[in-house]
């Protein structure tokens, strides 16, 4: 199982990314992913995962209605549309697979 996190920079608050997470080894159709995010000093913490299919996904409190996961089962690609972003948002993000996770892309939200 490979997982390749990219899309990660640096945005003003209130600006946007769109992280992507390639992935192989594995039927990528067959499972759910999700993304976690790490800010400095702090515990990795649940940010949003998304069903096989793609029908349902859920998000932590802290980015519905600003955040957005979506998986490209053509492309073995799994996305998280990130809007209105704020300096908390600021991090490593990872995308997952059960046990599986990439190396991360690092956000960073700043003025």
């Amino acid at each position: 199982v490979q997982l390749v996190e990219s899309g990660g920079g640096l945005v003003q608050p209130g600006g946007s990314l769109r992280l992507s997470c390639s992935a192989s080894g594995f039927i990528f159709s067959a499972y759910g992913m999700s993304w976690f995010r790490q800010a400095p000093g702090k515990e990795r913490e649940f940010v949003a995962s998304i069903s096989a299919a793609g029908g349902s996904a859920n998000f932590a409190d802290s980015v519905k209605d600003r955040f957005t996961i979506s998986k490209d089962n053509a492309k073995n690609t799994l996305y998280l549309q990130m809007n209105t972003l704020k300096p908390e948002d600021t991090g490593v993000y990872y995308c997952r697979m059960g046990n599986f996770g990439g190396q991360g892309t690092q956000v960073t939200v700043s003025s």
